[in-house]
């Protein structure tokens, strides 16, 4: 890279450090979880966070969405919402003008640049698939026409565990539209008294804005020119082929494992990953060990697994876990070659 994009990538870092310090004033620890949503975000891609209610990753969004000055939106779904309620819909309005009456495009609470989804999957799988247009096209269609959405665009899902009362899986097919599935923990307990001290007393934390969409869109384009080697283009390749049952030369218990596992998205996801987790720490390139440590947000939604994994209580982590310390990465040759 040129003295232009080292000094970028610098700006970057520096960035990752004042929103990290500024979204500490409001969540306290979570600090990977925080990590991982960023490193989304300047790659582009959506996010699924999942955990129990009430360990604040509505919050975490709102103030991801504050500290960027982006326009934000917040999704509450329910069982009873509808596909129009969220993309937006026409209405017959009179025309001043003419003093006849035509239809109106009302823009659905879709149209800003960050969409918080919360409690995804208490709303059935009919609405669910109402984001995918979104999510992968970027725009809506209503009565037959499309409208565009702005720029950034980044959907930040929240997810009850599945065996909560209530609650819909959601369809692999819109699963694989996220780029990470963060599995959001319990705190540490010295963390649940420093909230608890936070919660119960009348400051409010102040918060600067960071970024604006402008310089977000143009941090994302510097994050696709990190360079990255052919051994580790391999090493994504590898891990991402090791989860499928039917792949020649995975190892044996796999099969046993494994239904069916992830697709050449992940390939890709892990490679914007590691370039994004690479920039974040001032780095001019990815190394397999960023790869490693992306690829459990990755790939934790794209595994099926099969009876046997789920009747031993195997997770989808505990099994990428088995892969990365069975697939070895390979040894930079000195004539690998750079890419972008």
């Amino acid at each position: 890279m040129a003295n232009a994009d080292a000094q970028a990538v610098k700006e970057i870092s520096a960035a990752y450090e004042r929103m990290s310090e500024q979204i500490g004033k409001v969540i306290v620890g979570q600090h990977q979880v925080i990590e991982e949503m960023i490193i989304a975000l300047l790659s582009r891609g959506h996010c699924l966070l999942v955990g129990v209610p009430g360990l604040a990753k509505t919050l975490l969004v709102s103030t991801v969405a504050r500290i960027m000055a982006l326009s934000f939106k917040r999704i509450q779904f329910t069982p009873d919402l509808m596909p129009a309620d969220i993309t937006g819909t026409d209405i017959l309005q009179d025309d001043p003008e003419t003093g006849r009456r035509k239809f109106i495009f009302l823009p659905g609470p879709l149209f800003a640049h960050m969409i918080l989804a919360d409690e995804i999957n208490r709303t059935p799988p009919k609405t669910q698939a109402a984001l995918l247009e979104a999510m992968q096209e970027h725009h809506v269609t209503a009565g037959g026409t499309t409208y565009l959405l702005p720029k950034p665009f980044f959907v930040l899902a929240t997810q009850n565990p599945i065996e909560q009362e209530g609650t819909y899986p959601l369809p692999e097919a819109q699963q694989d539209r996220f780029m990470f599935n963060i599995k959001v923990e319990y705190p540490s307990r010295a963390d649940e008294i420093q909230i608890m001290k936070n919660t119960t007393s009348n400051q409010k934390a102040e918060l600067e804005p960071i970024l604006t969409a402008e310089q977000l869109i143009r941090l994302q384009e510097i994050v696709r020119q990190v360079v990255v080697a052919d051994h580790v283009f391999a090493y994504a390749a590898d891990l991402v082929r090791a989860t499928r049952p039917k792949e020649q030369g995975v190892p044996k218990w796999v099969p046993e494992l494994v239904a069916w596992g992830a697709g050449p998205r992940a390939s890709q996801y892990l490679i914007l990953g590691g370039k994004a987790k690479a920039v974040l720490h001032g780095r001019l390139h990815v190394t397999t060990e960023d790869i490693r440590e992306v690829a459990y947000p990755v790939l934790r939604h794209r595994l099926m697994t099969t009876f046997n994994a789920d009747s031993e209580g195997i997770s989808t982590d505990d099994i990428i876990r088995k892969v990365i310390q069975a697939v070895p990465p390979p040894q930079e040759e000195s004539t690998s070659r750079m890419r972008r």
